[in-house]
């Protein structure tokens, strides 16, 4: 479809919309427990034809991204399948790629066109068949570069790969190409325009999707003031895309490959609509069949349809994270990960990491209660942190007893303003 949509369903009747998600889910779930291991032992005794409401649905039980690591980690140390039982590759499209996120976690890709959906959020941010794209996105073990490359391709883009890192080699392919889009985290194309204007330039690029990170409104605006539209989306390396900004920055507009419930945290009891809860959410593909995947991030159901004729519904967006596991610099972090860099040094009686600074500007802190610590500790513990996370971090080592004794691991101090 062309125009305002990338196709005819993003403005179909809602009861039209429902009535397709509510006849796919029966099939998903069958599919899952034909041919998803994992999935098959959570669904043991659910009959999947009957699986054909959202009140079915809720009462299926919640598969957290903690559980999909230990299921994975578990699998493999007993030479098992590396997926853990949830993926159903092999049965449709050819394997394509693995990828691993922090964990790790190994996420499958197939041959399917734009495997991850994300055509519709590019669509959606302004990008237009014949454009050059500037893709920041880290090609190197996870999925998001390829992620977004194929949504690009989809929609009938060039792809430049430039992957992350690297600015001054960035800054000179810009000022070659002079690429129509930018894809990227927000923070560094905050970067990317200050060091254009550092020399006098222009970003070449007017249209941005920006995800991995917050989009605080000011970063939003600052980044328009210099002639940059920029919309965000949100998805997963385990799901592709959740839902995307549209022109109206009124909430971001649901997928529709998946369906989405707001949950409250720690149950899988959905919350009355605008309440703010956990994403949980059912994907339709068939090659990796995640059946009610908690996120971990919260957000919460926007009223209303969205202003540009959309009629599927809306999310606010990022509201924070519904557990401990947090996103830094794009990435996840999980608190088992703080736990094996403390565990690599005996004296270290109690851990915190201590995520800080405005959102797009994220310090990594790791304090250490440590009795006596040995000379050199705090430079080993910050290599260690960069090996398990790829992430840096600074390190302080406290007497003990400086940490508050609550089960805290991360703490997650930015400023969202």
């Amino acid at each position: 479809m062309k125009g305002d949509f990338f196709d005819a369903l993003e403005i179909r009747n809602p009861a039209e919309r429902e009535a397709s998600l509510m006849a796919a889910l029966p099939k998903q779930v069958a599919h899952a427990q034909a041919h998803a291991g994992a999935m098959a032992a959570k669904l043991r005794g659910v009959t999947a034809a009957t699986v054909t409401s959202r009140t079915a649905l809720a009462a299926l039980p919640v598969t957290r991204k903690s559980e999909l690591l230990a299921d994975q980690q578990t699998s493999r140390a007993q030479g098992g399948d590396p997926f853990g039982g949830y993926a159903a590759v092999g049965r449709g499209a050819p394997l394509l790629r693995v990828f691993a996120s922090p964990g790790p976690i190994y996420e499958p890709e197939t041959a399917r066109r734009d495997y991850w959906r994300m055509a519709r959020a590019i669509y959606a941010a302004g990008f237009r068949a014949g454009d050059l794209v500037h893709n920041t996105f880290s090609y190197h073990f996870t999925p998001a570069g390829a992620m977004m490359e194929s949504g690009c391709h989809a929609v009938g883009c060039g792809v430049f790969p430039a992957g992350v890192g690297q600015t001054e080699q960035q800054l000179q392919a810009l000022a070659d190409l002079k690429p129509q889009g930018y894809i990227g985290t927000p923070s560094f194309l905050r970067i990317l325009i200050e060091k254009l204007l550092e020399s006098g330039q222009r970003p070449p690029f007017t249209k941005a999707k920006v995800g991995g990170e917050a989009f605080p409104p000011s970063l939003r605006d600052w980044v328009a003031q210099h002639g940059v539209q920029a919309y965000q989306s949100y998805g997963t390396a385990d799901l592709g895309l959740i839902a995307y900004e549209t022109s109206a920055r009124a909430g971001l507009v649901l997928d529709e490959g998946v369906i989405v419930e707001i949950v409250r945290p720690g149950t899988g009891d959905p919350v009355p609509e605008g309440e703010v809860g956990e994403v949980v959410v059912t994907t339709l593909n068939p090659d990796y069949p995640l059946i009610r995947f908690g996120t971990g991030d919260l957000s919460a159901i926007l009223p209303g349809a969205c202003p540009t004729g959309r009629t599927n519904q809306r999310i606010r967006g990022w509201l924070g994270r519904a557990d401990q596991t947090t996103k830094v610099r794009g990435m996840f972090v999980h608190p088992a990960q703080v736990a094996d860099v403390a565990r690599r040094f005996p004296q270290v009686q109690r851990a915190r990491l201590v995520v800080s600074g405005a959102m797009a500007d994220d310090r990594m802190t790791l304090r250490l209660e440590v009795a006596a610590p040995p000379e050199g500790m705090a430079e080993q513990a910050a290599q260690v942190v960069r090996e398990v996370t790829k992430l840096r971090a600074e390190v302080e080592l406290l007497p003990p007893g400086s940490l508050p004794n609550d089960g805290r691991v991360i703490e997650d101090a930015r400023s969202l303003q």
